[in-house]
């Protein structure tokens, strides 16, 4: 890896530990306001990503989203796959809420990743927001 690289996994975990610092901090404060968490978060969750390998630099993304704040208004929106560097392979929008499916799993196929790309990053997007929240890093099998 080089140094920009290493710089941006760890801008990725320091974000991810800040969040879940600030999650943690707002539920000890809040008491039981912590159920009414969902309606305070402002950026989807990516919880999981799994990946497979699909043909010579070609991915299938299986993708996990928590976005309790669901509503026909607001929702998650999208998720993108992503290089260390920040360059985008791949997107999915999504058209309609997901309120009475959380979390849920949508799939992008076919994705696109140089063959010295060995880790990506999933991240989701927020209609009002953009894109932030939890993000996973995930390896690309057979690299």
């Amino acid at each position: 890896m080089n140094a920009d690289e290493l710089g941006w996994h760890a801008l990725v975990r320091r974000r991810t530990l800040l969040v879940a610092v600030a999650v943690a901090a707002f539920c000890l404060t809040a008491g039981s306001a912590c159920a009414d968490a969902g309606a305070q978060q402002k950026y989807p969750d990516v919880l999981a990503a799994k990946v497979q390998a699909r043909a010579s630099d070609r991915f299938d993304f299986d993708v996990t989203i928590s976005s309790p704040y669901d509503t026909p208004q607001r929702y998650a929106d999208a998720f993108r796959v992503l290089g260390q560097g920040g360059r985008v392979y791949g997107e999915r929008t999504l058209f309609h809420d997901h309120a009475g499916e959380q979390p849920f799993t949508r799939d992008l196929y076919g994705v696109q990743i140089p063959s010295g790309i060995r880790t990506v990053i999933v991240e989701g997007r927020d209609k009002t927001f953009g894109y932030g929240g939890k993000s996973v890093e995930v390896i690309l099998p057979g690299r």
